[in-house]
């Protein structure tokens, strides 16, 4: 752990942001060892005064970094284990870093890691500076495309957050995936799985009449044992539209189930990772305890996408009030749908 994170934050210490991120393309070239991060972001000042620019960043390689396509010397900026710093920037200006990551040694389990042989990310609260240098903060919301590229055998699928707009195959046996989330949204809510996995699908049909693909992706072998948890998907969204009024606003909405996961579950925006105890559920294997748990984390994870998501927190101080109300949203969800008093004791 780093000295920066180590040190003790306090309320009323906090500064708003001196940067805005307008817009993030990263580009991700996964490799047997290694994963090369390439994040284009447009950058702009707050204000007019001239505060240098410190990004976050955890255990990365810095290749290089370009401002407004320019190339910097490292007398240009300053590196540390935590950050990096360019004291000069324009009012408006794109900047490109590339840096260089090893999933394979990052036992965390925050940032990209791998659970078996499936990349994953979680970078609640602070792991998306081992992805990136970045404004690695929650009120520093930006728009993010982003492109995978790799081996298409050993992972033919590749999954960000938002919609699927381009798929193509490479040479040398690989391939890419172009993935672009319309909605503005902290880094923390960021995703990324690439892995040879199973998959479950089906639909729903929103109040308003669109049509949403919903995909619960697994090991292998696995798949009968996600029905369950797709068919409290379905009900979580139909719930929230009948409840708060709240609409699916993507194309798509996934969830993975992996094995190694620091949390029960994570929000990220259209694409939520899942302990897989929170999945997997048949007659055979859970009991009616298991069924209830899977309901409620479904719930909980889909209910976030506006408590949570689209309405975020400004600093980790108000972590409560966005898991606070979802809690209390998954409580009704499952009150309604199970024993209310059983619920409330």
């Amino acid at each position: 752990m780093s000295s920066r994170s180590q040190e003790t934050i306090y309320l009323k210490d906090y500064l708003p942001p001196q940067f805005s991120i307008d817009s993030v393309d990263l580009h991700f070239d996964i490799y047997d060892h290694e994963v090369i991060v390439t994040n284009s972001m447009q950058l702009e000042r707050a204000s007019t005064q001239s505060h240098p620019l410190v990004l976050d960043g955890n255990e990365l390689e810095l290749i290089h970094v370009k401002l407004d396509g320019t190339l910097l010397t490292p007398e240009q900026y300053q590196l540390t284990d935590s950050s990096l710093t360019i004291s000069e920037t324009p009012q408006s200006f794109h900047l490109e870093i590339q840096t260089k990551i090893f999933p394979e040694k990052n036992k965390s389990y925050e940032g990209l890691y791998f659970s078996k042989s499936t990349l994953v990310t979680q970078n609640e609260a602070q792991g998306f500076r081992r992805l990136t240098y970045f404004l690695d903060r929650p009120d520093v919301m930006t728009t993010f495309k982003t492109t995978i590229c790799a081996d298409q055998k050993k992972y033919p699928v590749l999954l960000s957050n938002g919609n699927l707009t381009k798929e193509e195959k490479l040479e040398t046996g690989r391939h890419l995936a172009l993935w672009e989330d319309p909605t503005k949204k902290p880094c923390y809510l960021y995703a990324l799985v690439a892995g040879d996995l199973g998959l479950i699908s089906d639909e729903f049909t929103t109040q308003s009449g669109r049509k949403v693909d919903l995909r619960i992706y697994c090991e292998k072998g696995v798949e009968d044992r996600c029905h369950y948890a797709m068919h409290a998907l379905k009900l979580s969204m139909k719930w929230d539209e009948d409840k708060f009024g709240r609409e699916y606003d993507l194309d798509i909405y996934m969830i993975v189930a992996i094995d190694d996961f620091n949390a029960g579950a994570m929000e990220n925006k259209g694409l939520n990772v899942f302990n897989s105890v929170y999945v997997l559920a048949d007659e055979k294997t859970a009991t009616d305890s298991d069924y209830e748990g899977v309901l409620g984390v479904i719930g909980h994870e889909y209910f976030h996408n506006w408590t949570g998501n689209r309405i975020t927190l400004r600093d980790w101080f108000q972590l409560s009030l966005k898991e606070g109300l979802t809690v209390y949203r998954d409580q009704e969800f499952t009150s309604d749908l199970t024993s209310r008093a059983v619920k409330r004791i």
